[in-house]
């Protein structure tokens, strides 16, 4: 569930370093060259990059699409051709059969195996269509903080490196220990001193 639907599971993130003065220029030349790239029409295996959090099929974002007050709205696309392995023994087994019926051989080399293997993986590679999943995130510029609306632990390290080499920014995990003392005034927020931080993870 993602961020513009009635109800999203998602990951609070910390930024952890100072963006640059000029933030929205840095940001408008940043996201431009890590938006995504379509592989529909090559055979490129896959392919990351941001996209509008309104229209999966946006990447040029048209108006500063992804600026709303102190926040970046962006979404994570991710697309990707993967070949079955039983596709691929398969295909690479018939392939062998037919080679070795054609020149009245018994046995292929071991090079000879592996370079039908590598043929046939690019011909179904060729064959596949890209599957995309697409992440929602709200980049709170005040606060400095991200809400990552998945925790799927593959889309959460997906994340921290394309974030990472898209602003020259990490981005640290929040336990709800670390988040309560974002959120709780100076009173309460001398309470939370008093608990240990193993019970809140």
């Amino acid at each position: 569930m993602g961020l513009l639907t009635n109800s999203a599971s998602f990951v609070r993130f910390s930024v952890e370093g100072e963006p640059p003065a000029n933030f929205w220029d840095f940001a408008a030349e940043r996201i431009a060259k890590y938006a995504f790239r379509d592989i529909d029409d090559n055979y490129d295996e896959r392919s990351i990059g941001w996209v509008s959090a309104m229209n999966m099929f946006d990447s040029d974002f048209a108006y500063s699409s992804y600026s709303a007050g102190d926040y970046v709205v962006l979404s994570l696309r991710i697309d990707e051709r993967k070949v079955s392995s039983a596709a691929l023994k398969k295909y690479t087994l018939k392939e062998e059969e037919r080679i070795k019926r054609e020149k009245q051989i018994p046995r292929l080399s071991r090079d000879h195996r592996q370079e039908i293997k590598e043929s046939m993986n690019i011909m179904l590679m060729k064959k596949a269509v890209p599957i995309p999943v697409v992440y929602d995130l709200a980049w709170n510029l005040a606060e400095g903080t991200v809400l990552f609306f998945s925790t799927s632990k593959k889309a959460i390290s997906e994340l921290e490196d394309f974030f990472k080499e898209s602003f020259d920014l990490h981005l640290m995990q929040q336990i709800p220990y670390v988040t309560a003392g974002f959120l709780l005034d100076e009173k309460d927020a001398d309470k939370l001193g008093d608990l240990t931080p193993e019970i809140l993870i």
